[in-house]
């Protein structure tokens, strides 16, 4: 059986119920080729990972919590390191408790020149009403390489291409719009870039761009809008390789009417666009959404998911065979969006979900729905994902 093969016939969710310190040594080094955690976030009560690491959380100073959540940390993101492909990625949901104390432990295990970026997640737009001070209405995913220079995360995605931003259409259909041919950045100029401050040449009545003078063509030189000096972003030879994606044009200006070139960008099947590092509601979903998704699947059984949409996104980073490693699994929604990907465009993504048999609150809906750990929740969850969107389920010893 061919590697691609046995991919596809994999269960996309497999469960290991135990402690995330004990089950990640275990795995196959080099395994995995994306980690998403949300981990229990310090909000000074206790929580359950009461191993060698954990020192006094919950009590004491704000510095001392601080410290006991980093050494609680510390180790489990080491072994989850060694889980990861050279061309893998993580990523980490965290709040403003402990967002700048993990920055710093994510420099120290995965390197601070693997760093990728701090994006802002925005699950509340309301704003949490209670408390003292702002209504916070974010978080963060903290997201490092695993190898930067090998990393094969992709921040793009086509749902952001908007058709809209298109509006002109050639005789053909197609869709483009007009980007100014010259570097809009003015830390790009005549002194920086001095190869590519060169004249062309155009007809604006035909739209014709050259390289060389042709007839009815005037020269034409790249400056700013205030008439100051700038540079092409293409170099002479790229305009005369391709004409057809480029464009001349009496534009008016701050200084008057000008002749300008610009560059064809055209809306074209398969175009992505880079993803922001702030992540609205509107895009991926909110712990309103969240908790109505898992009510529909399960019930009220979790009290703050994470959203599909969030999920999804992330996931959509990696290629479409990825295998997805959630080693703080809570609900199982990585599993979940792993699943509604797969369903959506014939991937054979695996997601391998970890969660510990942390006893459910008594009285919660959770434990009233006869769930008494949270690695219940998990499970119930990703068998109902299976049952409805296929894919299968498989539950495996630590």
């Amino acid at each position: 059986m061919g590697a691609r093969t046995a991919r596809a016939a994999r269960p996309w969710n497999v469960f290991i119920e135990g402690d995330n310190l004990e089950v990640l040594p275990a795995l196959p080094a080099r395994s995995v080729d994306l980690i998403y955690i949300d981990p229990p976030y310090n909000t000074g009560n206790e929580f359950a990972y009461r191993d060698d690491f954990r020192h006094g959380v919950g009590q004491g100073s704000r510095a001392t919590r601080h410290a006991a959540w980093v050494t609680m940390m510390r180790p489990r993101l080491q072994a989850a390191r060694e889980t990861l492909a050279l061309t893998g990625a993580l990523f980490v949901s965290i709040d403003d408790n402990e967002v700048a104390h993990l920055r710093l432990l994510l420099d120290e295990v995965f390197g601070e020149d693997n760093f990728v970026a701090q994006i802002v997640v925005n699950l509340n737009p309301k704003g949490r009403q209670l408390g003292w001070g702002f209504a916070t209405s974010h978080e963060y995913l903290l997201v490092y390489a695993r190898d930067l220079t090998e990393c094969r995360l992709d921040a793009t995605s086509a749902d952001l291409v908007n058709p809209a931003d298109f509006p002109l259409v050639e005789a053909d259909g197609r869709r483009l719009r007009h980007l100014p041919l010259r570097n809009t950045n003015k830390k790009f100029n005549p002194v920086t870039a001095r190869t590519m401050h060169f004249p062309l040449w155009g007809d604006p009545g035909s739209g014709r761009v050259s390289a060389e003078p042709f007839p009815g063509s005037v020269e034409v030189l790249p400056v700013f809008g205030d008439g100051s000096p700038a540079v092409w972003r293409w170099s002479a030879a790229k305009v005369e390789r391709q004409p057809e994606d480029v464009i001349c044009k009496l534009i008016r200006g701050r200084r008057g009417e000008r002749v300008d070139i610009f560059q064809k960008d055209w809306l074209h099947p398969g175009r992505r666009k880079k993803l922001r590092t702030i992540w609205p509601s509107e895009e991926i979903g909110s712990t309103d959404t969240a908790v109505a998704e898992l009510k529909t699947l399960v019930g009220h059984v979790f009290e703050s998911p994470k959203p599909t949409g969030l999920l999804r996104r992330i996931v959509a980073t990696m290629p479409a065979d990825a295998v997805v490693l959630d080693f703080f699994a809570g609900s199982g929604t990585t599993g979940h969006a792993v699943a509604l990907l797969n369903a959506a465009d014939g991937g054979t993504r695996q997601c391998l979900s970890i969660n510990s048999a942390e006893p459910t609150r008594p009285g919660s809906n959770a434990a009233r729905a006869g769930l008494t750990t949270v690695a219940d929740i998990t499970r119930v969850r990703l068998r109902a994902v299976a049952e409805q969107f296929g894919g299968g389920f498989e539950e495996r010893r630590p």
